[in-house]
């Protein structure tokens, strides 16, 4: 009778541990968890690529074709780059939504830069979506930063869906390209499922994608399919309270600041009363005075929504991008989205040259001040701190070209200031002193390679592999300290005569490779201030290159030219001929003068030394000492 009972007891207790079981399993609420749900009817994706394989001509068309504009609309072409440099420069400087609506399911899209330096706009989209396009270029293959925005996705164990673009060029080579990915990929180390992808073979600009080479299509149907079969709808929790991660900020004149980011769990709905919890785990009070959401490329208002969309809600003004906006009465926060630290940084000051306040509507140092915190706010890459000198502020950012790019946007705003030159950020690693070093890709015709590898071994650069192409072009990759191209692009093009292409990628620190000579050019400097006269620049050009033409403002320390040797020169640009009684032949020969180097932001911060400025106003960008004086400088 005891042991009956004794295994009836047994019995019970194994069926209530298994109950228990199957309840925890299947995430059913019991003990504080939540079971989880997916909402089918939306899909969040983002489209990842290196810089001009396609990426927002392929949303062009997914958004023309999902049947969001009229047959007889006239559309622009790369509707995702609203920015003026954007249209300009032919690339896509921040990530950016849209959505489109496909078989009933809602499908947000983001549009993120291919240009590593902007890897944060990249993180922090990645951060919105379960799913991520790989776009390569049928021709070109994986470059350098397909691998950088790659790694984030893998990371972040987002489903892939692989699309080889450009299949129409005449150089395409789709199977050897697929090889290359997934070489890209086993060395990323992707899993068994992320290797099994999804894969499509497209022309984005025509519109068209198909399974198979074999295949005729004349529509994206194929690709728009593939992303409600293969990424999953967002998953979110039952029953548990509203939590959103802010992911970016905008702002409105009407509404303020704008929060915008996905719904991680619950709902929401206008006029609700919120928390944002800050990277302090302070609560910050606020009441949503709007809530909107995509619709195709413009922005619709929303009474309530739910898990897993992309929303913009306003009623908040202190507010950063990984905050966490919940409900008061159960605030708990999300993991902060984690960026890759900054690798250089630029020295931001107010303009002191002679010529300062004439071109600006922005001069102070306050508004500076005042500009890049803001960008530091919607840019989480962006680092600003205050130097000791209360006027200047030191801007850390991920490379040389995201910090030209702030540049380049302060002065279309109407700012005056000066820059140094960029310098990498080094760090003390268990006591050594260690460097950023980055995968650097070159491809150039193959009689050029000898003086490529032989400068850049100069800089202290590692060959690692080297690849002879049938076209007679080579394929160099290097390792190289990311100081050592700061300033190289140019001298790249001018060695490999304009054919040369080059990408690179910051890979991590390694111990620093030592001491390089930056530039072997000196500049010739103007020793007084006035106008450039024709006279004297036709005797300095002898002397090197000019920048500048007669009639030119100068002023003493500002850099008018390069010279030929490795040191400075001071020289006179202002020198008017002498008038005489003496009549000689050729007295009056008009001068001819060389059309002068055209100084354009980006060359200007690759030619200048460490004890040089860029002098940046709306209308001009001028060359300059750190110190003016030339007899300043030759006391120190």
């Amino acid at each position: 009778m005891h042991i009956e009972c004794f295994v009836l007891t047994l019995k019970i207790l194994y069926i209530v541990i298994f109950i228990k079981y199957v309840l925890y399993s299947s995430a059913i609420f019991f003990k504080g968890e939540y079971m989880q749900q997916k909402n089918n009817k939306i899909r969040n994706i983002a489209i990842i690529a290196h810089v001009d394989h396609g990426k927002t001509t392929l949303v062009d068309a997914m958004l023309k074709q999902s049947g969001l504009f009229r047959d007889n609309q006239v559309v622009t072409e790369r509707l995702m780059d609203n920015m003026e440099l954007e249209r300009e420069r032919g690339i896509t400087i921040a990530a950016k939504n849209c959505s489109i609506k496909w078989k009933g399911v809602k499908i947000n899209i983001l549009d993120t830069p291919g240009h590593s330096d902007f890897g944060g706009e990249v993180e922090r989209a990645l951060s919105m979506v379960e799913g991520v396009i790989l776009l390569v270029d049928a021709s070109e293959g994986p470059l350098p930063q397909t691998r950088f925005v790659l790694e984030k996705a893998l990371k972040n164990k987002l489903k892939l869906i692989v699309v080889i673009n450009k299949i129409d060029r005449q150089d395409a080579r789709p199977k050897e390209v697929l090889d290359e990915i997934y070489d890209l990929l086993i060395d990323l180390d992707a899993t068994e499922d992320q290797l099994d992808f999804p894969l499509a073979y497209a022309v984005g600009k025509d519109g068209i994608a198909v399974k198979s080479l074999n295949e005729k299509s004349d529509n994206l149907h194929i690709l728009l399919d593939m992303i409600l079969d293969s990424i999953p709808g967002p998953t979110y929790e039952e029953n548990k309270p509203f939590q959103m991660l802010v992911s970016d900020l905008s702002y409105s004149d009407y509404l303020g600041r704008l929060a915008i980011g996905k719904i991680i769990n619950g709902s929401t709905e206008s006029k609700n009363n919120l928390v944002c919890i800050n990277e302090d785990n302070i609560l910050i009070p606020l009441k949503i005075s709007k809530l909107q959401v995509y619709n195709g490329v413009s922005i619709t208002e929303a009474n309530r929504v739910e898990a897993g969309d992309i929303i913009i809600l306003s009623g908040i003004n202190d507010v950063k991008i990984g905050d966490t906006i919940t409900t008061e009465e159960n605030p708990e926060s999300l993991p902060r989205i984690i960026v890759d630290e900054p690798t250089v940084f630029m020295e931001f000051s107010v303009n002191t040259s002679p010529y300062a306040g004439r071109d600006g509507q922005f001069v102070q140092s306050k508004k500076i001040k005042e500009r890049l915190y803001n960008e530091s706010l919607k840019n989480v890459s962006i680092k600003v701190e205050e130097a000791a000198n209360s006027e200047k502020y030191i801007v850390k950012g991920r490379g040389e070209f995201q910090l030209a790019i702030l540049i380049e946007m302060m002065r279309r705003e109407g700012f005056e200031l000066s820059v140094s030159r960029p310098q990498v950020i080094f760090r003390n690693i268990n006591g050594v002193k260690c460097e950023p070093i980055e995968y650097l890709l070159i491809n150039c015709p193959e009689e050029y390679s000898g003086i490529v590898t032989e400068k850049l071994l100069r800089k202290k650069g590692t060959l690692i592999n080297m690849i002879n192409k049938s076209n007679g072009r080579v394929r160099l990759e290097f390792n190289v300290p990311s100081r050592a191209l700061i300033g190289y692009k140019d001298e790249f093009l001018t060695d490999t005569h304009g054919t040369g292409i080059m990408n690179s990628s910051f890979i991590g620190y390694e111990k620093y490779r030592g001491d390089f000579p930056a530039r072997f050019s000196g500049s010739l400097v103007s020793d007084r201030q006035g106008k450039a006269v024709a006279y004297a620049l036709g005797n300095l050009e002898a002397r090197g290159k000019l920048f500048i033409k007669p009639g030119d403002d100068v002023y003493e320390g500002m850099i008018i030219g390069e010279y030929s040797r490795d040191n400075d020169l001071n020289v006179n640009p202002c020198k008017t001929k002498k008038l005489t009684n003496l009549r000689a032949a050729g007295k009056d020969d008009a001068i001819i003068l060389a059309p002068p180097i055209q100084i354009t932001l980006e060359k200007a911060i690759q030619f200048i030394k460490e004890d040089e400025m860029i002098e940046i106003t709306p209308k001009v960008i001028r060359l300059r000492k750190t110190i003016l004086s030339a007899q300043q400088r030759k006391n120190n």
